[in-house]
C-alpha cells in the first residue's frame, strides 16, 4: 500500500496592495487641491529701486511692463484693452489672488497706472509693484 502524504497544503502569502493604492491616491487629489499655481509675466525687467521695499509672501498673478510699454501675462504680449479680461479670467480660477506688477525702470507711469486701473476694475484686492531693495 502506498503511503500518502498527510501534509497539509501550505498557503500562499499574499500581501493586499489596494489600501496602500487607495492612501497614494488620496494624498494625490490632496497635493492636486492644495497646489497654487503661480501666472508668472514672461518678461525680464529692471525694477526700480526703494528702501523701504518689503519682500511679500507670495503672489498669483505677476504683470510685467517694458521700457517701451509692452505688458506681458502669462508668458505672452497682451493689449492693454484686453489686460482686464486676461485678470478676470485669472481670477476665476483663484478668485482671492493677488497680484505683483513688474514694471521697468525706464516705463512710463501711465502705463502702469491703466494696469493697476484694470486690476482693480477686474475685482484684485492685493495690487503690489515690484521693487529691488
Amino acid at each position: 500500500m502506498a503511503k500518502k502524504s498527510l501534509k497539509p497544503k501550505e498557503e500562499e502569502a499574499a500581501i493586499d496592495m489596494t489600501p496602500m493604492l487607495d492612501i497614494v491616491f488620496i494624498m494625490l487629489i490632496f497635493f492636486i487641491v492644495t497646489t497654487s499655481f503661480v501666472k508668472e509675466a514672461g518678461v525680464d525687467v529692471m525694477k526700480p529701486t526703494a528702501a523701504t521695499a518689503v519682500k511679500k509672501p507670495k503672489a498669483n498673478i505677476f504683470v510685467g511692463i517694458t521700457k517701451e510699454g509692452e505688458v506681458f501675462m502669462l508668458k505672452r504680449k497682451v493689449e492693454k484693452d484686453d489686460v482686464r479680461s486676461t485678470i478676470e479670467n485669472m481670477l476665476l480660477e483663484n478668485p482671492e489672488s493677488s497680484m505683483v506688477i513688474q514694471a521697468d525702470i525706464d516705463s512710463e507711469s501711465g502705463t502702469l497706472l491703466d494696469v493697476i486701473d484694470a486690476a482693480k476694475k477686474a475685482g484684485v484686492k492685493n495690487i503690489s509693484v515690484a521693487a529691488e531693495n
